[in-house]
């Protein structure tokens, strides 16, 4: 069944999310084993399953672990490292909430390797930029670790490994430097939640989410938590949620195959997951009947923005037909943009600005936006060109 519901904002600023709502997949199960190769295959069988690219190495380790290895040539001397752990807020029991960001925020501030500050200085030392966000993201289902490290010397990469493994166990959590990071997640909270996007973003997204675990377990979390709680409460959730079966390493560059999957299979492999495993659960968010609108305001904001929404159950992206629907749908946003560029650079557009396209917002859900940024009292004027040139295209489509 389709979920859907029309929401109308008037908004005073672009909203910046404290979280991107845009999420990367957690990592997948097994692949499909492979059963189309070419374009003429995936046209006389849509509904065959797409395969996994032949220059990908994938394997499962005995705990569960998955990894995914690539050979890379551009840029040279560079690879992309990942560790993903399929565990975000939505895992945070009543007393944890904020604990997954947080908890992310100390994997730099020491690990059974690098004890302090010596894993930010080794990022800075081969040239990672490292800051918070950068590095590293937590959001409702996931909370991945990215690492950007040269392979013109073995022992940087190798060191890359090493601090993949660490983050996946061997956090120290040391309460002196838990103590300091509570003052930055604090920071971090008050810099993008106490402002007019933050506050407004925080009355629309509930309308978005509904009565659903992910309104109850924004990633920023409860200050309240993030101030005061104890060292073993971090550790449950690191603990109960960073396990291998929920993990996922994934490393491109230009580099040898067969020696990085070794580097993983000797760090990961000795991995053990808890002996009394919580259940992952996955959460939805509830279907409406009818459509839903809110006006959004704030004393600080400096804009308007009327945007029309549409939501629907994510679709998975497995067959070939999967995949042709995705292109038609990327195509149909980038045409409609395109009509409605051509309309703003009118001398009396009914717009500053319009956009339109299509991206996940949580797991569950497709979230396709229609926005047009308007100037005071031009709400009515915007709304209507979005609605003429969507009926426009769904009379008469595209030539």
């Amino acid at each position: 069944m389709k979920r859907w519901f029309l929401l109308l904002m008037i908004l005073a600023l672009t909203l910046a999310a404290c979280q991107p709502l845009v999420m990367e997949n957690a990592p997948p199960a097994q692949p499909n084993v492979a059963t189309v190769a070419t374009v003429d295959d995936a046209l006389a069988a849509p509904d065959a399953t797409l395969p996994l690219d032949p220059a990908i190495r994938y394997g499962v380790l005995e705990n569960g672990l998955t990894y995914y290895v690539r050979h890379n040539e551009e840029p040279a001397n560079r690879a992309e490292l990942r560790l993903a752990v399929n565990a975000g807020s939505l895992q945070e029991d009543d007393d944890q909430k904020g604990l997954a960001h947080f908890l992310e925020h100390m994997m730099f501030n020491g690990t059974r390797r690098f004890a302090g500050q010596e894993l930010v200085n080794f990022l800075e030392s081969v040239g990672i930029t490292f800051g918070p966000d950068l590095n590293a993201y937590t959001s409702f289902e996931e909370t991945v670790y990215m690492l950007h490290v040269p392979t013109d010397d073995a022992e940087i990469l190798a060191t890359g490994f090493d601090v993949l493994e660490d983050w996946a166990a061997y956090a120290t959590l040391d309460q002196a430097e838990i103590d300091k990071e509570r003052g930055v997640v604090v920071e971090e909270w008050r810099l993008r939640e106490q402002t007019a996007s933050g506050r407004m973003r925080n009355e629309i997204l509930p309308v978005w989410l509904g009565s659903s675990r992910y309104d109850e377990r924004m990633p920023i979390g409860d200050m309240e938590i993030i101030r005061n709680a104890p060292r073993d409460v971090i550790e449950r959730f690191y603990k109960q949620w960073y396990r291998p079966d929920l993990m996922a390493v994934v490393a491109a560059g230009d580099f040898d195959v067969d020696a990085v999957e070794q580097m993983i299979i000797e760090r990961f492999s000795t991995l053990s997951n808890p002996a009394d495993e919580t259940a992952h659960e996955n959460y939805s968010v509830p279907s409406y009947d009818a459509t839903r609108y809110l006006v959004a305001t704030d004393p600080e904001n400096t804009s308007t923005q009327v945007r029309l929404s549409y939501m629907q159950d994510a679709e998975p992206l497995e067959t070939a037909a999967q995949y042709r629907d995705l292109l038609v749908g990327r195509l149909f946003y980038s045409m409609l943009q395109s009509r409605l560029d051509e309309i703003g650079r009118k001398a009396d557009a009914p717009f500053v600005g319009a956009y339109v396209g299509a991206s996940g917002l949580v797991r569950p859900v497709e979230l396709a936006t229609f926005v047009a940024q308007v100037n005071d009292g031009g709400a009515l004027a915007g709304l209507e060109a979005v609605f003429t040139e969507l009926e426009r295209a769904r009379r008469h489509g595209f030539t």
